[in-house]
């Protein structure tokens, strides 16, 4: 099991004219292939397969997907068969995260864009149960209760007060895990990586509800950081992370922490911010397809 992941203070002279305290929790290094947030969502996953006395884990994704990434990583750390439903066709030769997941021994089965929007139908699901009767289906993104108790854990490694906690957001079990852990203490702050990300209001109310029995007004969400939507960037973005990194010799990504991190600095710019608070932000590691990114931008990263 991977240990806490280690806060780190940045240090910024817009930090000090702001007065305000900033600290990156490295969940990503929390382990080289299982990490972040990721690690968090699986973390009780695969004891409850293991309870349900499963051999085989299965999960969907897009072809450079950090949770098929992480899913066929504790397949083969943790004993499991996998299998990744792929969203889009086939392409050889496969990039970085498919041949890293095959590598792993990851089953790669593509479907089409249309039939990928029905996985979460009962029908889909119950195909899927008859077909692979020993296997333990994670969906999209691994968010569900069991990942939102996971991700509850990155509050109780925190040692220090805090006024505020930010983290990027995608399907929301990471933000709920962090406010059903928070329990009404500090405020937070999810950024959506998705345009229109104001769905997310009900979605993360709903999931902290039925895990928790709890309503919480302490959250909220921060929209105006998606740069165009999901994995879209602009030089403003590109520049900041390539900044950040030689300022602080920590990689971010440009979905999900980079647009995270440059929400931040934006509201620090703008005083959102008391003067004299903590903040804390998560870094929920992603960086597995970096290269590959940057690659097809034409961008160092």
């Amino acid at each position: 099991m991977p240990s806490a992941a280690p806060l780190q203070l940045i240090s910024e002279p817009l930090l000090q004219e702001k007065q305000i305290t900033l600290y990156l929790k490295r969940e990503d290094l929390l382990h080289p292939h299982i990490s972040g947030n990721k690690w968090r969502k699986l973390k009780y996953n695969l004891i409850e397969a293991k309870n349900h006395q499963k051999d085989t884990l299965l999960t969907f994704g897009g072809a450079y997907s950090n949770h098929i990434v992480a899913v066929a990583a504790a397949g083969q750390e943790y004993n499991f068969k996998t299998i990744g439903f792929i969203r889009g066709e086939a392409h050889e030769p496969l990039n970085s995260t498919l041949q890293f997941a095959q590598n792993c021994g990851m089953q790669l089965h593509y479907i089409d864009r249309t039939t990928y929007r029905q996985k979460q139908d009962p029908a889909f699901q119950g195909n899927l149960k008859k077909q692979y009767p020993n296997a333990y289906i994670l969906p999209e993104g691994g968010t569900n209760l069991l990942a939102v108790k996971g991700c509850t854990e990155i509050v109780t490694d925190i040692n220090i007060p805090f006024d505020y906690i930010c983290c990027a957001a995608g399907t929301g079990g990471t933000l709920s895990g962090i406010i059903a852990g928070l329990n009404g203490y500090a405020q937070v702050i999810g950024i959506p990586a998705l345009k229109g990300g104001e769905f997310l209001k009900t979605d993360v109310t709903a999931l902290v509800k039925e895990y928790s029995g709890q309503e919480y007004q302490n959250w909220q969400l921060q929209t105006d950081y998606h740069f165009g939507g999901y994995a879209k960037v602009k030089p403003e973005l590109i520049t900041f992370i390539q900044v950040f990194k030689e300022n602080h010799h920590v990689q971010l990504e440009p979905v999900y922490t980079g647009k995270m991190l440059y929400g931040i600095y934006d509201l620090i710019r703008q005083d959102y911010f008391k003067a004299g608070c903590t903040i804390t932000a998560i870094h929920t590691g992603g960086l597995q397809g970096l290269a590959g990114f940057a690659e097809r931008l034409g961008i160092v990263l």
